[in-house]
């Protein structure tokens, strides 16, 4: 995943979830501590995503640590990609499937470091026009909320400085 991307995701987490144990009282208070630790955990295996190309196919899981918890992932030899399909979302943006000759789908990642160096090394390894494929949201949308999400932290620690 984008260092931006999952940096975003990351502080947006804290951002929201950071200043709800002290809001709290009583023992909510002492059960949201613990689950701040693990939320920030799931978050960051949940942003750990590995896109990884090789002369023999494409892999796309998660790190060890995490991947026993996610069990998402997948990984294909070039040999059985035959097609791209893409499906347009509810938010209006485009997604795409790739396509592997047992009739078997998986999601394209458009969330990666480099993806146009990405698509050009799929397109060129599967022989598939990938001229069409965008990124599923544009950087500048991560950037806003990088920087929102930056200012209510900011915002949220000078508020605790104030009351400590």
């Amino acid at each position: 995943m984008a260092p931006l991307i999952r940096l975003t995701l990351i502080g947006l987490y804290l951002a929201l979830v950071a200043p709800l144990p002290l809001l709290a009282s009583g023992a909510v208070r002492g059960a949201l501590w613990l689950a701040l630790p693990l939320g920030f955990v799931l978050v960051f295996a949940a942003t750990s995503e590995q896109v990884e190309l090789s002369d023999g196919g494409i892999r796309v899981g998660h790190p060890l640590w995490c991947a026993w918890l996610l069990r998402r992932g997948w990984n294909l030899p070039w040999t059985a990609i035959r097609a791209l399909t893409p499906v347009t979302t509810s938010q209006g943006g485009r997604v795409f499937y790739v396509r592997s000759t047992d009739g078997a789908a998986y999601l394209l990642p458009q969330r990666v470091a480099g993806f146009e160096d990405f698509l050009g090394r799929f397109s060129e390894a599967t022989g598939l026009d990938t001229g069409s494929i965008g990124r599923i949201s544009p950087p500048w949308t991560y950037q806003l909320l990088a920087v929102l999400s930056g200012a209510m932290l900011v915002g949220e620690l000078v508020v605790a400085l104030a009351q400590g």
